[in-house]
């Protein structure tokens, strides 16, 4: 067992998150906080929630502490659930903070990664950093520390979204998202989803399709369409789910060649454009020909059979008439591509409904 004391500022905030401040060396730092990167357990259960080593920046990093002169006036942000007893002083303010250590660090680096790792590499040299240290009453709150902290930095979105359906209580424009996150991941590692592991995320790199893609149409169903009149249902998360699955289990049946071992460099049906827009005709199938199964979404997409050009070829959008491979990740790409694809369908749809009254 090992025990670290620290004399540390302690402002008055919230009373149930003790939030305190001290210096310690980085091999110090290590001993007593875990940088714990992002992955999934055999069972597919969300672990950590670190970004990955940069190792070009931590050289940069490292190359400018080891000079004699160097400074680093930013914290590491280290959070805590156990393993830290704060005791108050005879001092206004000042706290004495003491860690300890049994077996694994109990600590967290919650922002600073790669700061600490540089300065870990550096031998030879006493160099302390201010330490910003969270003592968490919950998990949950040590996560929602960390997402707070660093939204506003340049970390991945796909790990901060990944990260939002295990946490309750954030903002509503990070809460708004948390549903589709929630979705997403479900589709991506529920063996039971037409999509298992096609989407790529912080924890699934090896995915085709961008989550936040996924994520953008979701949102769009979940603001005005099919899944706002289903979530709020009984087993509403689990229809939408089915929904979703349903639809592009159709899409791969309707469409195999430009979905099986495609990628959005070969195929626009599974690039960004194609799935926002084909998000749009699964509203549209929904509403118009109340398609709920697969082989209802099947005969609904029938209509476009012949009539894209998803991996070869050139679309007529009227205005302009762009080569296949030219759609990029726009909303003026999105929005021209999901329109020339609800016309086609609207179009033979009125045709059936005519030869009908005739």
């Amino acid at each position: 067992m090992v025990v670290f004391k620290y004399n540390a500022i302690s402002p008055k905030q919230d009373p149930l998150t003790n939030v305190l401040s001290f210096s310690a060396g980085a091999k110090e730092i290590l001993q007593f906080a875990a940088i714990d990167r992002l992955s999934r357990d055999e069972n597919g259960i969300l672990q950590g929630f670190q970004r990955p080593q940069v190792v070009n920046h931590i050289r940069e990093i490292k190359d400018y502490l080891s000079k004699k002169d160097a400074i680093l006036p930013n914290s590491i942000v280290v959070a805590f659930t156990s393993g830290v007893q704060v005791e108050k002083t005879s001092l206004e303010g000042i706290s004495e903070v003491i860690i300890t250590v049994e077996g694994k660090p109990k600590g967290l680096v919650v922002d600073g990664q790669q700061r600490l790792t540089a300065l870990s590499q550096i031998e030879g040299k006493d160099f302390e950093v201010l330490v910003s240290c969270i003592v968490c009453h919950s998990e949950e709150e040590l996560r929602r520390q960390f997402i707070l902290i660093n939204n506003t930095k340049p970390l991945p979105k796909s790990l901060i979204y990944e990260l939002l359906p295990t946490v309750d209580g954030l903002p509503p424009r990070l809460s708004s998202r948390s549903m589709a996150s929630s979705l997403s991941e479900r589709l991506n590692f529920d063996e039971n989803s037409s999509i298992h592991t096609m989407i790529k995320m912080h924890t699934n790199p090896s995915g085709i399709i961008q989550d936040t893609i996924v994520q953008k149409m979701i949102m769009n169903s979940l603001e005005n369409g099919a899944l706002r009149e289903i979530v709020s249902q009984p087993d509403g998360t689990d229809e939408s789910f089915q929904l979703i699955s349903d639809f592009y289990q159709a899409v791969t049946e309707v469409f195999p060649e430009a979905w099986y071992r495609q990628t959005p460099r070969s195929s626009r049906l599974v690039h960004g454009a194609g799935i926002i827009a084909m998000g749009y005709v699964m509203e549209h199938l929904y509403f118009s020909e109340q398609a709920r199964s697969v082989s209802d979404f099947k005969q609904g997409l029938s209509l476009l059979e012949g009539k894209t050009s998803w991996t070869s070829g050139t679309w007529n959008f009227g205005d302009r008439q762009p080569k296949w491979n030219e759609l990029q990740n726009l909303n003026r790409d999105w929005m021209a591509l999901s329109n020339y694809l609800l016309a086609v369908i609207k179009k033979v749809q009125r045709e059936v409904v005519n030869c009908s009254a005739n």
